[in-house]
């Protein structure tokens, strides 16, 4: 089990990252490597990926095993892109690097490139630097955009928690295995861990990899975060081909596939603004601005404006029609759903 223990000072220093952190994200994703090849999620992204790994691939797997302890280096604070996670790794003090790796071997006797590494050997930290930035490249550049897609959802989430409920809500909801018993976040765990954040606040980070459990850094004198699986009720509606696989269903030939392509992208993105939108789809802003002005005037989302930024949110007619049902409270229809065909007659009314 795990004990985050809070002072007065720390409720009000909680946070939710603002992007999808590349270091956590390389990492966990090197541990979902390592998982079944029929997994519901990685499994297609694990099977691209698994074959034949290179060496330096192969390296960066024995740093992050899929059980038990993985340096504490390899997720250096605050890097905006694999850049300057290349940047942060190599900046590790070497007596950093030499004692976690120490942790990483344990008993065993660890290999001669790992123990070159832990000498501080610069051919050693170069290659390191040159594998992260190929493994980034090459496993997570081109999925980065579904990864933000739910990581960001994910924030908006637990926003509104905090919004509507407080710190506690929000501590309180972020994942079935985390109980929030003030003054202390208590988290299901594989060893027994305690840190104590002394006023210097709790970093949320959702995870797009992260699978099970949250996990956190094991030095508890380094910046606390708690890095958790994103919302998985979010996955089914971000495909890797959402526009095609919206051409096919009864949403597309109600709103038209492009349409629905921008109310699926609304619902999982939202607060978002046009502009993301039209970048994430591939649509001109004009299209873009046509078409959520009309799912507007149906009914299925709602734009307000933030300071010089507008932004739309989908309401629960819309989210509705996507889950292919009523909102929550709703009396259950009977053929025709009722929101579908108010969604129908206001499109007439509309377009």
């Amino acid at each position: 089990m795990l004990h985050i223990h809070f002072s007065a000072a720390d409720i009000g220093r909680v946070r939710v990252a603002a992007e999808p952190d590349p270091a956590w994200e390389l990492l966990l994703s090197l541990h979902a490597l390592r998982a079944p090849s029929e997994h519901a999620v990685f499994g297609s992204w694990r099977d691209q990926h698994a074959r034949s790994p290179d060496p330096a691939t192969r390296h960066l797997l024995a740093l992050a095993p899929p059980r038990g302890y993985s340096p504490d280096f390899l997720t250096p604070a605050g890097v905006g892109d694999a850049s300057s996670l290349t940047d942060a790794v190599l900046g590790t003090d070497r007596d950093r690097i030499r004692t976690e790796l120490a942790l990483l071997a344990g008993a065993r006797r660890p290999p001669t490139w790992m123990r070159s590494l832990a000498d501080g050997d610069l051919d050693s930290l170069r290659h390191l630097g040159a594998a992260l930035r190929r493994y980034h490249q090459q496993a997570l550049v081109r999925h980065w955009g579904r990864i933000r897609t739910i990581t960001m959802a994910e924030q908006a989430m637990r926003v509104r928690d905090l919004l509507e409920g407080g710190v506690e809500r929000l501590l309180g909801s972020i994942h079935p295995g985390i109980r929030w018993e003030a003054p202390v976040l208590k988290v299901a765990y594989p060893v027994r861990h305690e840190i104590r954040l002394e006023g210097r606040g709790l970093l949320l980070i959702p995870s797009y990899f992260c699978w099970g459990n949250p996990i956190t850094l094991r030095d508890p004198q380094l910046p606390p975060v708690l890095v958790y699986p994103a919302n998985r009720g979010l996955l089914p509606l971000v495909p890797p081909t959402a526009s095609e696989h919206l051409a096919s269903t009864g949403l597309a030939r109600l709103l038209g596939r492009s349409r629905a392509a921008v109310l699926q992208d609304i619902a999982v993105s939202g607060p978002t603004t046009g502009g993301g939108v039209a970048q994430r789809l591939g649509m001109s802003a004009a299209s873009t601005s046509e078409h959520a002005a009309v799912l507007r005037s149906t009914g299925l989302i709602s734009t307000h404006r933030v300071a010089n930024t507008v932004r739309h949110t989908v309401t629960p007619l819309g989210q509705a029609l996507l889950q292919g049902h009523q909102p929550a409270g709703a009396q259950q229809p009977t053929a025709p759903p009722r929101s579908v065909d108010r969604v129908r007659h206001a499109m007439q009314r509309a377009v």
